[in-house]
């Protein structure tokens, strides 16, 4: 038996069920709720943002690296890589229609 293998995953099964949590949550907002489309999205994009955290956490093991300072800029960078690639598109499906 390796220093690796701890018995069973307990972390990994609270981070799946808090996922499906989240997951059905934004699900019932987006199609049960009376609310505006506007706070819809930003409930189910913070929701998103939340579920991300948690898989990072409890998943990929973030907080059990030595190497810290490595770890929060890989964080930043996925963070920026994100916001561009979300921000690139939603750029060009609106504009787009302009020609």
């Amino acid at each position: 038996m390796d220093n690796h293998s701890k018995g069973f995953p307990i972390s990994h099964v609270i981070g799946f069920f808090m996922s499906l949590v989240l997951t059905f949550g934004a699900a019932w907002i987006a199609l049960q709720s009376s609310l505006s489309m506007t706070a819809v999205m930003w409930i189910i994009g913070t929701l998103a943002v939340i579920q991300a955290g948690i898989q990072l956490y409890m998943f990929m093991h973030i907080n059990e690296s030595n190497d810290r300072i490595a770890n929060n800029i890989n964080i930043i960078y996925s963070a920026f890589i994100a916001v561009v690639i979300v921000a690139g598109s939603i750029w060009v499906m609106t504009s787009g229609h302009s020609h």
